[in-house]
């Protein structure tokens, strides 16, 4: 007996919309990663956003009640998680050409897809498979691993991947029982908590000494933002707050591997800012990556959405 699979198409848009926000918040992220150390720009994004949770979200969704949860050990596991991701993407972001590192990044999906096998119980077919295959070839294309062209800075948007990834799939565990908003206020306050502290220890740039870009996009001192610099911190918390809710939003409603690839819109997106702001045109590596890892992700979309059995909808085990 054949049943057709649940599809939520709010929540694909709402991955979608996510995608849109992103691309902005990694686009403001290399604008100002020139100037200012990474955990600046995210503590202004965090109080942005945390206003805009406290101050319309939450009340909208139906009150101050929702921060109340019965799982503080998973969202602790989310905020870690989360963080990891951040530090890695955008101190690899602030290296890379923006296309480049986005690329790598949309390895997110085919990691979720993995994860979800292993630890939600959702269960790809052969044609997901493949298209995890043939997604991580094209990350391997992008990243170039061989002699005189391999940048060991690629490695820090794949590590932020992992992050991504493992974040969707603790998402999609508390999605029975956890609200969207719920969801995207604790990694909000896990961000601000994290950033003021890091702004306390490495404000004064004692710990950079300029003799790597990484390092020193992280531990550069603080520098007090210009006038003309205040809307991209103040868009990029805007942006931010959109973005957390909406993602949660698609995790929830939608079976995670079928969500993730609609984030792929911000990739067009990334050439677009890469072109108008940077000057960065894309070179044949990573047209030719980013072209298999999307081809990929909606190849998974398009063969699990007419298969003839229900796709498994697991309920979220029990914290403790």
């Amino acid at each position: 007996m054949s049943a057709e699979i649940k599809i939520s198409v709010p929540g694909l848009f709402a991955a979608a919309g996510a995608g849109i926000a992103f691309s902005v918040i990694d686009m403001t992220f290399k604008f100002l990663s020139g100037d200012y150390p990474l955990y600046e720009v995210v503590l202004f994004r965090s109080v942005v956003a945390v206003c805009v949770m406290l101050a319309v979200i939450l009340p909208l969704e139906g009150g101050y009640h929702l921060l109340r949860t019965h799982q503080p050990k998973l969202h602790f596991a989310r905020c870690l998680a989360v963080l990891f991701a951040n530090i890695c993407f955008f101190t690899g972001l602030a290296i890379l050409p923006l296309a480049e590192a986005v690329a790598i990044a949309f390895a997110t999906p085919l990691i979720v897809t993995a994860l979800s096998a292993l630890f939600l119980g959702e269960r790809p077919g052969p044609w997901r498979w493949g298209a995890v295959a043939i997604g991580f070839l094209g990350v391997l294309i992008i990243m170039r691993p061989g002699p005189g062209t391999f940048q060991a800075a690629a490695l820090l948007p794949a590590l932020g991947a992992c992050g991504y990834a493992t974040l969707h799939v603790l998402t999609r565990r508390a999605g029975s029982v956890e609200s969207g908003a719920t969801m995207a206020f604790y990694p909000m306050l896990g961000f601000l908590i994290v950033s003021a502290l890091a702004g306390i220890l490495f404000g004064n740039g004692r710990f950079a000494d300029g003799g790597s870009p990484a390092l020193d996009f992280i531990l550069r001192a603080w520098i007090w933002p210009a006038p003309e610099d205040w809307p991209y911190l103040i868009g990029v918390g805007l942006a931010g707050s959109i973005g957390g809710y909406l993602v949660t939003q698609a995790y929830r409603m939608n079976e995670a591997a079928l969500a993730a690839p609609f984030e792929y819109i911000a990739m067009p997106m990334s050439v677009l800012w890469g072109v108008l702001i940077f000057n960065e045109w894309p070179g044949p590596a990573v047209w030719a990556g980013s072209s298999l890892i999307i081809a990929a992700g909606l190849v998974s979309v398009w063969r699990e959405t007419r298969r003839n059995r229900p796709v498994p909808r697991p309920r979220p085990r029990a914290e403790g």
